[in-house]
């Protein structure tokens, strides 16, 4: 798991937008899990993904774009700017257990009503579609 110091260094040393919001450290952390259950690929993907988007409907939390920015400048095999990171466009919905201990996971529901699983190919508990 992602410590608060490596999560504040980070943004110290990413954020230059003056629009960059950071709400909880937890938000980085389940930006992170997110991109983490992502199949990588070489380069960045073309396509556009509405990631912030996506991640808040699995994790039924509001994450800012800066989050994700911040989650994907912390994961070690994450390139790319954001939103076209080196991710598969087959999608992984990633396993709820990634949200275990953290606090604010589901905390906002209305986020999680939009939750879509077909849009992924992939799901990490059964390992298919």
């Amino acid at each position: 798991m992602i410590t608060d110091i490596q999560i504040e260094q980070a943004i110290r040393n990413i954020r230059k937008d003056a629009d960059a919001y950071h709400e909880h450290n937890d938000c980085v952390r389940i930006a992170y899990q997110w991109l983490d259950a992502q199949v990588k690929i070489k380069n960045p993907c073309s396509r556009f993904y509405p990631v912030k988007h996506l991640i808040e409907k699995w994790a039924g939390r509001y994450v800012s774009t800066s989050d994700v920015k911040i989650a994907a400048y912390l994961h070690p095999d994450i390139t790319g700017n954001y939103p076209t990171f080196n991710i598969s466009s087959r999608l992984t919905e990633p396993s709820l257990s990634r949200l275990e201990g953290l606090a604010q996971a589901f905390t906002q529901p209305n986020y999680r009503e939009g939750h879509n699983p077909k849009i992924y190919k992939n799901n990490e508990d059964t390992k298919s579609a």
